[in-house]
């Protein structure tokens, strides 16, 4: 058993959650660099110091941030018609056209996917929305669903850096530990999921994910 801030839960359940954010589930989180690559690409992002503080950004203040407070409004929903409102709020805060494929899509891919291995049928949601909802209905606590997200959410940006920067293995890990306080301080403000709280203000971020779209030479989708 665990116990997460109060909540008991069996290492089973861990187990799943720790399934759904691996990198060899199929929802093409590789394929994506939340508009790193048209950062790097323009120069505001060169190196590993950059890339931290590009991650604290997104952590603080832009969508790392907003895809914590809506898993947890789409855990604490009651029932699939609030869950689906909190979905449409969750396309219509996407700055981008990049951002809301890349959500709307690693959300479908992931329901699919969870529907098919566990039998429980889940309807087409952004990614955030769609983990929130499933952790819900599989009992995993909402504060380890949450750290895990934003964990899994920075390690992939750290390995597209790696892809587009010169950035080692050994130093890419550092950078991963060192964000840790900021993942727990934004999952305890985030924990309430009261969406009177969502806010954006990483503007170089979401204007890198719209500069992207027209990006002549790119290895990610977004």
């Amino acid at each position: 058993m665990l116990t997460i801030t109060g909540h008991v839960m069996t290492s089973e359940a861990a187990v799943v959650l720790m399934q759904w954010l691996s990198p060899a589930y199929p929802v093409g989180a590789f394929a994506y660099s939340h508009g790193l690559e048209a950062a790097v690409a323009d120069g505001t992002v060169r190196d590993g110091a950059d890339l931290s503080l590009w991650l604290e950004d997104l952590l603080t203040h832009g969508g790392a941030r907003s895809d914590a407070l809506l898993l947890a409004a789409a855990y604490k929903a009651n029932g699939l018609e609030e869950t689906q409102g909190i979905d449409e709020i969750a396309r219509a805060f996407c700055p981008s056209a990049e951002r809301l494929r890349e959500t709307a899509l690693q959300g479908d891919a992931f329901c699919r996917t969870t529907a098919a291995i566990w039998g429980k049928d889940i309807p087409p949601l952004t990614y955030p929305v769609a983990l929130g909802y499933a952790a819900q209905k599989h009992g995993i606590a909402l504060e380890l669903t949450q750290k895990m997200y934003l964990h899994a959410f920075v390690s992939n940006l750290i390995s597209a850096g790696q892809r587009l920067l010169s950035l080692g293995q050994l130093e890419g890990q550092r950078r991963l530990s060192a964000l840790s306080p900021i993942i727990h301080k934004t999952t305890e403000a985030t924990l309430s999921g009261d969406l009177t709280q969502l806010s954006g203000a990483s503007f170089s971020a979401d204007i890198a994910s719209m500069r992207h779209e027209t990006q002549y030479s790119r290895i990610f989708r977004s």
